[in-house]
């Protein structure tokens, strides 16, 4: 999988060349590459944003720097790849695109090729996704929000999104089945959080660990898990049994 991000904060991106999504990235199993959108701008204050036309606060992300960078990262301008390996899906964290889940993590963690674009101020001008939309060399743009609120760019959403994804990459996790037990996976836990889990000592401040857990009948330990999986999910997300 190759993953690209264009930010005027490149540092901001550094987490991803720690821990699980590091190492994939040390073992080329992920190629991943960030790019400073003010390096595509031609004035000596490299400008990104102007006023917005029709007024109101704030500034937005121009779309002549932002063109520039991501047809220098396809590499074509308007020629249709011969397969979808050589097509990137534009990705653009944003409140007002449509939510991120575990179930976009997994169609992502399926692409070859992704490139994520992190907007800041008012937003990239509208301009920018639907060129791109309109592309034979690109793969489609995704508008996506990790939750209802307002962070102040879109790195951060970046970073949940890539590790959301990088983690099922094949090849990624050490144990790949742990990702059968995760909260929102496919198949008994989509609609489902992860109950408690408990790990040495058995007791620790006069706290035990359920003894299921440590009676090695397996059947039951999962029929616990399960039951747990709902508690919890009543508790914390009762909206997810309707």
């Amino acid at each position: 999988m190759r993953i690209d991000i264009v930010t005027i904060f490149p540092e901001y991106l550094a987490p991803l060349r720690l821990s699980l999504v590091g190492r994939a990235v040390d073992a080329r199993t992920i190629d991943l590459r960030v790019h400073d959108l003010r390096a595509f701008t031609h004035d000596r204050h490299h400008t990104v944003d102007d006023t917005p036309y029709g007024g109101g606060p704030g500034m937005v992300m121009s779309p002549a720097a932002w063109g520039e960078a991501l047809d220098h990262i396809c590499g074509r301008r308007g020629v249709e790849a011969d397969d979808g390996a050589h097509r990137p899906t534009l990705v653009v964290p944003t409140p007002s695109g449509r939510r991120f889940t575990q179930a976009t993590a997994q169609e992502f963690s399926r692409e070859p090729w992704l490139v994520f674009a992190c907007g800041r101020y008012e937003g990239i001008d509208a301009r920018v996704t639907q060129h791109y939309a309109g592309r034979p060399d690109w793969n489609g743009v995704r508008e996506l929000s990790i939750g209802d609120y307002v962070l102040a760019g879109g790195e951060v959403a970046t970073l949940v999104m890539v590790e959301a994804a990088a983690r099922l990459v094949p090849g990624v996790l050490g144990n790949e089945t742990s990702v059968l037990d995760d909260s929102f996976a496919a198949g008994e836990m989509e609609n489902l959080l992860e109950g408690p889990v408990f790990t040495k000592p058995p007791v620790w401040r006069d706290l035990a660990v359920p003894e299921v857990l440590l009676s090695g009948h397996h059947g039951r330990i999962a029929q616990w898990r399960r039951d747990q999986a709902r508690v919890r999910t009543a508790d914390h997300r009762p909206d997810l049994l309707h």
